[in-house]
C-alpha cells in the first residue's frame, strides 16, 4: 500500500495550530471534538501587532522573507504520532510564519499530515503545496479551506473533509 492510500487508522491524532484572530482556534476546537486528539496551540515569542494595517505589513515582509519566528515552548511533542491535523490562518496565500515555523523545527517523515485553514476569501494560495515543501517526507493530504470560523457549517464541512481524506468512517461520524 502506498504511503498515500495509508488509512488513517490512528487512536488519537495531534491538532497543531497557530490562530490569530480565534478562527482557526475554532475549527481545531472542533476538530478535536471529532477526533478526540490531542490538541497544541503554537504562539509566536513576539505577538503580533494588534493594528490590521501594521500586522499586513508586517505578515506580508515575514511571507516574502520566508521569516521562521521563535516561538513559545509547547507541551507536545509530535513524534509519538502518525496522524497530524496542522492548522493556520491564510496569510498572504500561505500559511502563517508561526507555523511554517513549527513544521519546519520538527522531523514529520513518515506522518500524515492534513492541514486546514481559515480565511476571508482573499488568496488561497498553495497551503498544502507550501507545507509539503516543508515536509517533503511526509503524507500531505488534501487542505480543508474554512471561511472564517466555519459556522454552522462547519461539522459537515469536516466530515466531508474526513470521508475526502479517508479517515476512518467512525471518527467522520462523530463530527456532527
Amino acid at each position: 500500500m502506498k504511503n498515500s492510500e495509508k488509512k488513517l487508522e490512528c487512536d488519537r491524532p495531534l491538532i497543531v495550530s497557530y490562530s490569530y484572530s480565534g478562527n482557526t482556534h475554532r475549527i481545531a476546537q472542533e476538530i478535536q471534538r471529532a477526533t478526540g486528539g490531542d490538541w497544541c496551540e503554537i504562539y509566536p515569542w513576539q505577538p503580533y501587532p494588534m493594528a490590521f494595517p501594521e500586522l499586513l505589513k508586517q505578515v506580508k515582509r515575514e511571507v516574502q522573507a520566508h521569516y521562521r519566528p521563535r516561538l513559545l515552548p509547547v507541551s507536545f511533542s509530535p513524534h509519538p504520532y502518525s496522524v497530524i491535523f496542522v492548522g493556520t490562518p491564510n496569510w498572504c496565500g500561505t500559511i502563517a510564519p508561526p507555523l511554517a515555523s513549527w513544521l519546519y523545527q520538527n522531523d514529520l517523515s513518515g506522518k500524515i499530515i492534513l492541514p486546514f485553514y481559515s480565511h476571508c476569501g482573499g488568496v488561497s494560495g498553495d497551503l498544502r503545496g507550501d507545507i509539503f515543501k516543508l515536509c517533503p517526507k511526509a503524507d500531505v493530504r488534501e487542505t480543508l479551506s474554512v471561511i472564517d470560523d466555519g459556522g454552522e457549517e462547519l461539522p459537515d464541512a469536516l466530515r466531508k473533509w474526513f470521508v475526502k481524506n479517508r479517515l476512518m468512517e467512525s471518527r467522520a461520524s462523530h463530527a456532527g
